[in-house]
């Protein structure tokens, strides 16, 4: 999905509880392009409470997925310990265009007033000028 969140201006980090080399590893391995983060240190773990207690040795962080609108705001969790537990693609897409709806007023440009907003020189209202 990478390709179509990054045409809607989107963005997706992935924080791991590994160290450096085993963040790249992974990353190497999904092929993904998008910045994944090491927390080696545990902090986020920690902070959010979500260490995943069954697996003491290695320590790891219960997997969630956190939609985020603009402002680091909480839109949607998703708990994927278990498969079901994580969004699906079309869950995802949804919940990006909730957000993109909420804060782009250019969302649909057949709203009233929009277009004499246009006409009129007020590009604020439109992407990417706002």
């Amino acid at each position: 999905m990478e390709p179509e969140i990054n045409v809607s201006y989107c963005r997706i980090v992935t924080i791991s509880t590994d160290d450096l080399w085993g963040c790249l590893e992974m990353r190497n391995a999904l092929g993904a392009g998008w910045p994944f983060l090491s927390d080696a240190e545990r902090i986020v773990q920690k902070e959010l409470d979500i260490q995943e207690y069954t697996d003491p040795h290695h320590n790891p962080m219960i997997p969630h997925t956190i939609m985020l609108e603009p402002g680091l705001i909480v839109y949607s969790v998703y708990n994927g310990y278990w498969y079901w537990g994580r969004p699906t693609p079309e869950e995802v897409r949804q919940d990006f265009r909730v957000i993109s709806r909420k804060i782009r007023p250019d969302w649909d440009l057949a709203a009233p007033g929009l277009r004499q907003k246009w006409e009129s020189g007020q590009s604020s209202f439109f992407w990417p000028y706002s």
